[in-house]
């Protein structure tokens, strides 16, 4: 579960909206740690078209840095949808607890968030950038990160 420290209102882009619900729905039964807070984050969101959305607002095919405060780190990742993850290759699903604690958020954010093994973690987005808009990529199996 993500709790925002800094923002009163998550920003989602709305033509991501209806798929990001479909697979909080798939997947709320098999692990619900990531599915509610998923469904959570959309039902609170204020939705913004494309090109009103601020480009320093995470959403898939966003490149992060951020600040892992438990690892006193700074990690680099894409957002990515389920089928484009790749965390060797820094691609991570949205289906994850980092993936859903990061959506929507900008730079200076803070949020706390529950990984799968249950400990709650915290991190700062120190910059983000877009990258070219995730789409589906039917061929590449999905790969998921517990971070």
């Amino acid at each position: 579960m993500a709790h925002s420290m800094h923002r009163a209102r998550t920003v989602v882009d709305a033509t991501q909206v209806e798929r990001l619900e479909s697979l909080a729905g798939a997947i709320i039964e098999r692990l619900p740690d990531v599915g509610y807070p998923l469904v959570n984050k959309l039902t609170s969101a204020m939705l913004l078209s494309p090109m009103r959305l601020p480009s320093n607002i995470v959403t898939i095919g966003s490149d992060i840095v951020y600040h892992e405060d438990h690892a006193t780190r700074n990690v680099r990742v894409t957002l990515s949808w389920p089928e484009e993850a790749d965390i060797s290759r820094g691609k991570v699903s949205v289906l994850t607890p980092v993936g859903t604690a990061l959506l929507g958020l900008s730079a200076g954010d803070h949020v706390k968030w529950t990984n799968r093994a249950g400990d709650e973690r915290s991190l700062t987005v120190l910059d983000v950038a877009r990258s070219a808009v995730g789409t589906p990529a039917a061929s590449s199996p999905e790969r998921s990160a517990d971070m």
